[in-house]
């Protein structure tokens, strides 16, 4: 199985936080389409016939695109790879492009799944990250897709945002549950070098984030997930028992996929490449010169290692060490338990049936203990 990442680099507005590759202007846009479908075509290889059983567009904003631009690129998709296995197609969207007739002419595409970028229900918190759209508009965007017959749905929220009280946290929380949503994910507000944020607080303009309060209400996500009865599959995505995203869940268990678009990442489990994050360039890439731009990086066996304990110490699944000493030997098991020793001694880890998973407690470092974890 595998998976398609396509990429749409572009958004009405700039969110503060984000560090994503986009444009506010949709000037190139019907190039970069073409240019899209044109390299699905000439990377229709690279997952050597594999089936593929999920489509993703992230962005960017890909809720800018019409029901034909979609259909469009699905076309190509499936003139050149096999779809005979087809289970999801997600499609990442704003609220404010969901209005009725847009959710009505989406039907008529592959798109089966939403991914709601609602971030907070509370305007104050959407006016912090410069977002798009309004409360009232989240609301709205959820209950007309789900009227429209888009039942499996994802939406983003975001925790630490100052101002964000515990007590609306909780209440953002259990807005997923009143609004019927099968699947979520949560990230703490990061500041990035070279976005709008980090500029904002570099200045004294903005309120800085506070990395006690992203502890504290993670803690709150994991317990008010068990409370609804969601699971905690991946350190920032909840589901509902059935509902696990195919898409991302492929990523952390080291399915291979292909990126389409600029800036966007491909993995067959040896190699990793990127494209280029450029959209002027990776048009010209490819529509005039008729060839790719993008990097590639050959993993060694100890990097091969290392990004599978990154991404399956994030699972509730955690590292298999049957899979760890099949592919990089006993002796490499050894020193993976003995230095979580630590861990297991302090509860951030448990060792049991063979597998290393971390607990509630060590969820709060889990990049550290995957980096102590690395060879």
């Amino acid at each position: 199985m595998a998976g398609i990442y396509i990429h749409i680099p572009f958004c009405k507005q700039a969110c503060n936080y984000c560090n994503f590759h986009f444009s506010t202007s949709l000037k190139f846009k019907s190039e970069l389409l073409e240019a899209l479908t044109q390299e699905l075509e000439m990377q229709r290889d690279y997952l050597q016939g594999m089936q593929v059983q999920t489509i993703y567009f992230g962005g960017g904003t890909p809720s800018l695109l019409s029901a034909d631009e979609v259909n469009r690129i699905v076309d190509k998709i499936s003139q050149h790879y096999n779809l005979n296995n087809l289970k999801e197609v997600t499609l990442e969207a704003n609220p404010d492009d969901l209005t009725q007739q847009h959710i009505k002419d989406l039907r008529r595409t592959s798109v089966n799944r939403f991914s709601i970028g609602i971030q907070s229900f509370f305007d104050r918190d959407l006016q912090y990250m410069n977002r798009a759209h309004n409360a009232q508009e989240a609301d709205y965007a959820i209950k007309a897709s789900q009227d429209a017959g888009f039942t499996n749905l994802t939406i983003d929220l975001i925790y630490g945002t100052p101002g964000l009280s515990d007590v609306d946290w909780q209440h953002n929380l259990s807005r997923v549950q009143d609004l019927s949503i099968p699947h979520f994910s949560s990230y703490a507000l990061t500041v990035e070098e070279g976005t709008a944020l980090h500029h904002n607080i570099k200045v004294k303009k903005t309120t800085p984030v506070d990395a006690e309060q992203s502890a504290a209400q993670f803690e709150i996500l994991m317990a008010k997930a068990k409370e609804l009865g969601y699971q905690h599959y991946e350190i920032s995505n909840l589901a509902l028992p059935g509902h696990r995203a195919i898409h991302n869940t492929n990523y952390w268990k080291g399915v291979p996929y292909l990126g389409i678009g600029p800036s966007a990442h491909s993995f067959d489990g040896k190699t990793r490449r990127w494209n280029i994050a450029n959209n002027a360039l990776y048009i010209k890439s490819i529509l005039t010169d008729k060839k790719s731009n993008y990097e590639e990086e050959v993993l060694t066996q100890k990097q091969q290692l290392n990004e599978y304990i990154m991404t399956s110490l994030r699972t509730m699944w955690g590292i298999d060490l049957n899979k760890v000493a099949t592919q990089w030997g006993s002796d490499t098991v050894k020193t993976i338990l003995n230095t979580a020793e630590q861990f297991i001694e302090y509860e951030q880890a448990i060792h049991k049936d063979n597998t290393l998973v971390l607990t509630d407690k060590g969820r709060l470092f889990a990049d550290h203990i995957a980096g102590e974890l690395f060879l």
